[in-house]
């Protein structure tokens, strides 16, 4: 018989990270790092699972694994070999389901529960194929690949013809650059060191281990006080010395001409890049800042919608950086899609990661990149946060500053059950008794 999708469970997880003001930044000064977790379980013998998730940071995580559940059941039933197969025409009839679509469309709760689902079938069918997500996209023709991506909306800007292109002139140097993945790992930079609930003595403890360790760029969350920013950025460059890059990331703090100011005032310390300056919506005001703090360069995207919004933001030169997030567009197929439009336009990709479980997702599609699309790590950096990799079955590595290629089979959105169990909010063992903070 045809092996089919028996269910699909999700699940609230939640990491008390408010504890001790991981994650803290201007603008979330109190996360609690949070999982909607969905499982895709089959008939098949062979046992496997897809996992996958959408990130949030504590209240409304209830919310989005409930539209997680919505997304989830239109799978159930379905024949799992050519379900798995055709995940580009699945990716088209999920996003426009002509009434779901009404809630986006192509933004917010419902397009993060579409990434969590078709994340959790990309896992399936890496586990199926016994290969690690990167290299499973990484063997696609590229005729395969641009059969994942939508062009609807991206046309005036990157056709199926251009995105060919790309790939094929990418194709001959495949073997040879996954060779060179596998010796030499993806360059990373820390953001551990620069949460902004962290002590002075903290922040330069954490600096000096971030180049003990081997990375080359650290980040600081910035944007609630100058002078305590100034403070802060006079003692991570003091730490860290002239050749250490520092990026800045405001979390979309200000006004355009309040970002300029700001950004302006920290000069002095040689900032790298500034990170989301405003609404990640304000293409015109991202493009006016980028204008008006040069040479610093913006690096925006953790918090753009979709596919449209980046095509924008590459057309205006909004942005020097551009940071895909595996959990927040529509998944595998529209960030395959994003980093083809990066190609086209020649930006570099450097992925956000401060997150639980973001580290272990995007690594894949950056490396996916550097092989198959853009061909090149140069100025590409994968954001690495030092926390809750424990949770994961086949967790991150990072050494010498490089994430080290992942081999175990599957996306790396795995956690173990013992996790999912004591952390499931409200009743794990974690919550248990724990005032409802993080509750409607």
């Amino acid at each position: 018989m045809t092996a089919r999708i028996t269910t699909v469970h999700t699940l609230d997880v939640r990491f008390p990270t408010s504890r001790e003001l991981d994650g803290s930044d201007a603008m979330n000064p109190d996360p609690d790092y949070s999982a909607a977790y969905v499982v895709v379980s089959t008939d098949d013998p062979d046992g496997h699972e897809g996992h996958g998730f959408a990130f949030t940071i504590g209240r409304g995580n209830e919310v989005q694994t409930a539209a997680i559940e919505t997304i989830g059941s239109m799978l159930v039933g379905r024949p799992l070999d050519t379900t798995l197969e055709a995940l580009g025409p699945l990716w088209i009839e999920l996003v426009h389901d002509s009434q779901l679509r009404w809630l986006g469309p192509e933004k917010g709760v419902i397009h993060m529960a579409i990434s969590a689902v078709v994340n959790a079938l990309w896992d399936l069918r890496a586990k199926r194929a016994g290969l690690p997500l990167w290299q499973l996209l990484a063997g696609l023709t590229p005729e395969e690949i641009v059969d994942l991506v939508d062009f609807r909306y991206l046309t005036d800007a990157l056709t199926r013809d251009e995105a060919l292109a790309i790939l094929r002139a990418a194709e001959p140097g495949r073997a040879e650059r996954e060779a060179t993945l596998r010796a030499q790992g993806y360059p990373g930079y820390t953001t551990t060191p620069g949460w902004l609930g962290y002590d002075d003595e903290k922040l330069r403890r954490l600096c000096r281990e971030a180049v003990a360790d081997g990375f080359t760029q650290i980040k600081l969350k910035v944007g609630a006080d100058l002078d305590d920013d100034l403070r802060r950025m006079r003692i991570a460059r003091e730490t860290v010395g002239p050749d250490i890059r520092i990026a800045v990331d405001a979390n979309q703090r200000w006004d355009v001409g309040a970002a300029i100011d700001w950004v302006r005032a920290l000069t002095a310390f040689d900032p790298w890049w500034v990170e989301e300056p405003t609404s990640p919506d304000d293409v015109l005001g991202l493009a006016a800042i980028a204008r008006g703090i040069a040479p610093v360069k913006v690096a925006t995207g953790e918090h753009v919608a979709n596919r449209v919004v980046f095509k924008q933001l590459l057309q205006t030169g909004a942005l020097s950086y551009l940071q895909i997030d595996a959990a927040r567009v529509g998944g595998v197929n529209e960030n395959v899609a994003i980093l083809l439009l990066a190609a086209k336009f020649g930006v570099p990709v450097c992925p956000h990661a401060g997150g639980v479980g973001l580290c272990e997702l995007v690594q894949h599609l950056s490396m996916f990149d550097f092989i198959a699309v853009s061909g090149s790590m140069d100025d590409r950096v994968i954001e690495y946060v030092d926390h809750l990799h424990e949770h994961f079955v086949a967790p991150v590595v990072v050494r010498d500053g490089r994430y080290l290629v992942p081999t175990a089979p599957g996306a790396g959105a795995e956690m173990r059950p013992q996790t999912l169990a004591a952390y499931r909010f409200p009743d794990g063992a974690v919550w248990a008794g724990e005032p409802q903070r993080s509750a409607l």
